[in-house]
């Protein structure tokens, strides 16, 4: 074992403003960053923690090594290369942290900002050496070393750097959707809960409509697709190792459709099977006070989520003589202070989403002081707004409340997420946060139509959790830079320009008279229908470009792979190849068809001639479109493709659950597919027997849109 002295730590700076290497892709970017020489780890890593080395720090240094074990890189006591793991207190400690600040004066403590969760490290000149006064802080500089680690096995190298870091936002959380179809495994949850810590994300917020099983409420959750409490607690003993706490939300006004479709609760229903409770009903709210009482024996952490947000049927049936009397606002706020009363005795601190209650800035500033200091409001925006969030935040923190905010990464509803709205979004919304005093960032993810991949959600996660670890505004240039590298191990760029390429189909779409970008209703869409040839026209011009950005996606990512058979993270980038695919087919699916009505048109015209040639001409116009190599066939062929694909990448995050659903989807339009197939085929053979040939009208082809040949 090599022991740091302090002498060699010392020399160590000097070391530091000779650094003339590529920038570091490091994700969050650290506050303060020097980056000096680099160190081959062919002889592997050796890692000492002084003694003591508390419990936390061991797991952090075990967490380190298997992260090195999984990149081909050893840990041995016989490496020259050295990582030394020191907690504040000692004289080398001090030391560490002197040489890391920018004036080199010995520090007497740990600065305020920095105790919680800050850290220090500086190169030694064969390693690194670290410091921190918390386990927070020992936990996130490892996780930044794991970050200076690039390539594999014996070509792997250790980038050494001066840094001081510590975040700008107290709390940085992602809000996990699982009521609205995909219901992760267990051990994917696991992966999450890693995953978020290693970009120092200390909140994981599940989002429960029905899916939370409660004992006092067993009709509330479904089979397969729920989370069991013995289940929420090891996944709450789980993420303290990794120094996160979970903050589960169950919805406790709005948004309970599928507990109000049984008939036990039609009572306490707002409106008969809808979504939202009757806060005149005395059961509304014991309900909410059984279930957040079970809540708060399973999980631990100081806070519960209420949510309450898009109560859009409060005043519309039981409830409505006292909004028309009383105001919606004072209803709802009314409810919400009732309920928060009720569960004080459960000691939390209770988040309820902004969405309705910003619209009353008056009333939230009349609220008692109590219910202030007993909620954090946390407002909600997914979409980019160039001029600013302030009036989503402002409401809040004028009245007097912790405000969190809460943007999203957009990937909802669409057949891979748009960065362009989801990264300009986070940015923003963070940096007006930031501004207004909001102590945290609640990133959302959600699956509003049950096809969404959570594979594919990595990029905009890791980049909210680059906006509120960095003080200000957030670089998305350096974050799309780095990403690639930093989270798949991919030097070459190709990631990082397949991500982009998505994002111009998104734009080309979004930009397009059809002004929607890659929906999932557009990737379904019949392209024979009226809706579909309405759309086809909006969308004629851009197919080509569209394909050629989806393929140009797929091309890169394969390159990628080709370069480093070890690139990390391979299940997110099959969904991004998926993703690619089924942007491309949306343009292919419109050319196919315009193509097909062109040929058969053709092919009707010409029943009418009587030379050989011509007859000869409608039969391969009529192959063209049904035969081995057919159009109709390439669709067949594609969707039966992307269903296996999509299948797959399902499993390998998600419980069985749901998924039939979505397979169906697929199904059915194969089986559509395939019916055209064999009324072509009929029409086929109707003219070799009687050299007739059906309308396109009858068998349901379009007119064609574009002039014949």
């Amino acid at each position: 074992m090599r022991f740091f002295s302090v002498a060699s730590l010392l020399l160590t700076a000097l070391a530091v403003s000779t650094a003339a290497q590529s920038p570091l892709k490091l994700i969050p970017i650290p506050r303060e960053v020097r980056e000096a020489t680099a160190q081959s780890l062919s002889q592997g890593v050796q890692i000492a923690c002084t003694s003591p080395c508390d419990s936390e720090d061991a797991f952090a240094v075990d967490d380190l090594k298997s992260y090195l074990a999984s990149q081909g890189v050893t840990v041995n006591a016989t490496s020259p290369v050295n990582i030394l793991v020191v907690r504040y207190g000692s004289p080398i400690s001090k030391s560490i942290l002197s040489d890391a600040s920018p004036d080199k004066k010995t520090q007497a403590d740990f600065p305020a900002e920095m105790k919680a969760e800050g850290y220090a490290i500086i190169p030694d000149g064969k390693g690194l050496a670290i410091t921190a006064d918390s386990g927070s802080g020992i936990f996130y500089a490892l996780q930044t070393v794991k970050q200076l680690v690039t390539g594999y096995g014996t070509n792997a190298t250790l980038h050494t750097a001066t840094i001081r870091d510590w975040p700008a936002m107290r709390y940085r959380g992602l809000s996990d959707d699982l009521s609205r179809g995909p219901f992760p495994t267990f051990e994917f949850q696991k992966k999450q809960i890693r995953t978020l810590a290693a970009y120092k994300v200390n909140i994981y917020s599940p989002y429960f409509e029905h899916t939370m099983q409660y004992t006092g409420h067993p009709l509330m959750a479904p089979p397969g697709g729920s989370l069991t409490q013995a289940q929420a607690r090891e996944l709450g003993a789980y993420a303290s190792k990794y120094h996160i706490i979970i903050i589960p939300e169950q919805e406790a006004f709005g948004h309970l459709h599928y507990l109000l479709n049984w008939e036990k609760y039609s009572p306490i229903a707002e409106t008969p099977h809808g979504q939202v409770l009757a806060p005149g009903q005395a059961d509304a709210q014991k309900l909410t006070h059984d279930m957040f009482s079970e809540l708060a024996q399973i999980y631990p952490g100081p806070f519960l989520h209420l949510g309450a947000d898009e109560t859009v049927e409060l005043g519309k049936g039981q409830t409505k003589a006292e909004v028309d009397s009383r105001g919606l606002g004072t209803v709802y706020l009314d409810f919400l202070q009732r309920i928060v009363t009720d569960l004080q005795p459960l000691n939390r601190k209770l988040l309820f989403w902004g969405d309705i209650a910003y619209k009353e800035p008056d009333l939230l500033k009349q609220l008692p002081d109590s219910f202030k200091k007993a909620t954090i409001a946390v407002p909600w925006e997914y979409n980019p707004h160039p001029n600013g969030f302030d009036r989503y935040i402002k409401p809040f923190t004028d009245a007097g409340f912790e405000t969190w905010v809460a943007p999203g990464i957009n990937n909802w509803s669409r057949v891979y997420p748009n960065w362009n709205n989801g990264l300009d979004n986070i940015q923003r919304f963070t940096l007006d946060g930031q501004k207004l005093g909001a102590t945290g960032q609640l990133n959302t993810i959600w699956n509003d139509d049950g096809e969404a991949l959570v594979n594919a959600d990595w990029y905009g996660i890791l980049y909210g959790a680059e906006a509120a670890w960095h003080k200000g505004e957030a670089s998305i240039p350096a974050f799309q830079s780095s990403f690639g590298e930093n989270f798949h191990g991919d030097a070459t760029g190709k990631i990082d320009e397949a991500q982009r390429e998505l994002m111009a189909a998104h734009k080309l779409l979004k930009d397009s008279p059809y002004k929607v970008d890659g929906q999932d209703l557009l990737f379904w869409q019949d392209p024979w229908n009226s809706d579909g040839q309405r759309i086809a026209g909006q969308l004629r011009p851009l197919l080509s470009e569209l394909r050629l950005h989806s393929e140009r996606a797929l091309v890169l990512v394969a390159e990628a792979r080709t370069a480093n058979p070890n690139l990390r993270e391979t299940d997110a980038l099959d969904v991004l190849d998926l993703g690619a695919r089924r942007m491309d087919l949306i343009g292919l699916k419109f050319q196919i068809s315009d193509e097909i009505a062109n040929s058969y048109a053709h092919a009707f015209a010409l029943q009418t001639s009587k030379t050989k040639e011509d007859h000869e001409e409608l039969a391969r116009e009529l192959n063209s479109i049904n035969a081995v190599n057919g159009k109709l066939q390439d669709l067949r062929n594609n969707y039966s493709l992307l269903r296996d694909l999509y299948e797959q990448a399902w499993l390998k995050s998600y419980r069985p659950y749901f998924l039939r659903n979505n397979l169906e989807r697929y199904d059915f339009t194969i089986q559509m597919w395939l019916g055209r197939i064999d009324r072509m085929r009929t029409a086929q053979r109707q003219w070799t027997n009687s050299q007739t040939l059906p309308t396109a009208a009858e068998l349901g082809i379009p007119a064609p849109a574009l002039p014949l040949n």
